[in-house]
């Protein structure tokens, strides 16, 4: 599945960015104007543990319009993982964090794991916004959108904890 051209997306239709927040202030940092496929990369983007204010940062990627990754710290220094859809194992950012953070795909794999629409699921930690004020159940509903593509989806995400602005910044289109 390719996406169509972009009509209009305030983001690139691919990117990695670090978000966090110091002094009461969000900052994007753009990682990659294209999504980065190295996992262990993207992880150490997040820095140490415990180092960046509260909640810590965030690292988003956005692989060509299609699934968003979402890292962020963990108690004991985990990274919890977030994927918006499962089933783009084909990709290999997406089957890196599916295979490394343990997590299962709808049906045990990606030929069975859609639902009756059509549309692949979400898997990781629907809490990972949580602690910025983004519970798992409004997560969940943004993510069981079929209008949304997933830098229109991330860009959802920024606008409900604030940081859309900062984000539009370092990843427009």
């Amino acid at each position: 599945m390719t996406p169509p051209p972009d009509a209009g997306s305030t983001l690139r239709q691919s990117f990695a960015v670090r978000v966090s927040r110091t002094d009461g202030r969000w900052q994007c940092e753009l990682l990659a104007a294209d999504a980065d496929d190295e996992l262990p990369v993207l992880e150490r983007a997040l820095g140490e543990p415990g180092t960046a204010g509260w909640p810590g940062p965030y690292v988003l990627v956005v692989d060509s319009r299609l699934y968003f990754v979402a890292l962020a710290h963990g108690p004991g220094g985990m990274v919890r993982a977030l994927i918006s859809d499962a089933t783009f194992q084909e990709w290999v950012l997406a089957a890196e964090v599916v295979e490394r953070y343990g997590i299962e795909v709808e049906g045990g794999d990606t030929i069975d794991s859609y639902d009756d629409d059509g549309q692949g699921w979400p898997g990781g930690d629907l809490d990972v916004f949580s602690d910025a004020g983004l519970p798992a159940e409004e997560l969940t509903r943004l993510l069981d959108s079929d209008e949304l593509w997933a830098d229109e989806m991330v860009l959802s995400i920024a606008r409900r904890l604030g940081f859309a602005d900062e984000l539009v910044a370092v990843a427009a289109a």
